[in-house]
């Protein structure tokens, strides 16, 4: 542990003593929805422009975006356990007394807080917690064991970076309903915080990584991000309105306009993946297929 390290850790620590939220007493829950308003930017959501889209009426389209925030939301919680996971594994191996380890630690308990709100809201709007799919729930339960050091920094940005960006446009947008609003808002607030220190652990464990370690932190970044990214929404949600969910995931998924709202959420977090020698040209097809890739 350098005092350069510890000086950042420092400085994020006196951050989150001057600027937390706490969702039970931040949050109004019991006001009620705002009639005629959206849970989240129709154009972000996933058939936005299809014909499914077009076939829906404004009503149901309100409705399918309070579905699609639900099951990212939920998606969200998936994600931070498993980076909790993560947190709390380095912690263990780590000095208790200085600031990196007592970071790590206080990002555990924001990320706790965040998952009881995403929790609370999805709750609160009376639809399901979808979460991921089987299959990738299943993959998750290797993640705190596979990831370590450069991956799973890097996932850890994948999973927190393109979200971030999302929902730093939903909170400025007054045609959203003020809960999904002020979530954004506190969730954006304090994942700053956890994104400065990700990106600062993902520099530190690039270092001096021989060319076999490095391709298989590059292989499971790739994977990372095609898993993260094709969970957001969970194709149940579109039965909600009437579609059938397999078709309506197959126009989500070939959707030009979701792909590049994809594309657009990775904007921030690409670069620093590339400068960090985290995105090899040999997993070229799986980053396009997470659409993170244009």
């Amino acid at each position: 542990m350098t005092i350069v390290d510890d000086a950042l850790s420092e400085r994020l620590l006196r951050s989150t003593a001057r600027q937390s939220y706490d969702p039970e007493v931040d949050l109004d829950w019991s006001a009620p929805p705002v009639p005629g308003l959206w849970w989240m930017q129709p154009e972000r959501m996933s058939l936005y422009g299809t014909p499914m889209w077009r076939s829906l009426s404004e009503e149901q389209r309100i409705t399918l975006s309070m579905h699609e925030v639900a099951s990212i939301a939920s998606v969200g919680i998936w994600f931070e356990i498993v980076l909790m996971q993560i947190l709390l594994r380095d912690a263990y191996r780590e000095d208790p007394t200085s600031a990196r380890t007592q970071f790590a630690l206080t990002e555990v308990g924001d990320e706790t807080r965040h998952t009881v709100m995403f929790g609370r809201a999805i709750g609160s709007m009376g639809v399901p917690a979808y979460g991921p799919r089987p299959t990738p729930h299943r993959l998750a339960r290797l993640g705190p064991l596979a990831l370590r050091g450069a991956s799973a920094y890097a996932g850890i940005l994948i999973g927190e970076e393109p979200v971030d960006r999302w929902q730093r446009e939903m909170m400025r947008d007054e045609r959203i309903q003020p809960l999904t609003r002020m979530v954004a808002r506190i969730h954006v607030t304090e994942e700053a915080r956890h994104v400065t220190f990700a990106r600062d652990e993902l520099a530190k464990s690039v270092r001096g990584l021989g060319r076999t370690k490095l391709r298989w932190h590059q292989a499971m970044t790739a994977q990372v991000a095609y898993v993260t990214m094709r969970s957001l929404v969970h194709p149940d949600v579109y039965e909600v309105v009437g579609l059938d969910p397999r078709e309506a995931r197959r126009q989500a998924l070939g959707n030009e306009s979701y792909r590049e709202t994809i594309a657009w959420m990775g904007e921030k977090v690409m670069p620093v993946l590339q400068e960090n020698g985290m995105v090899s040209e040999r997993d070229r097809k799986v980053w396009r297929a997470s659409f993170l890739m244009r």
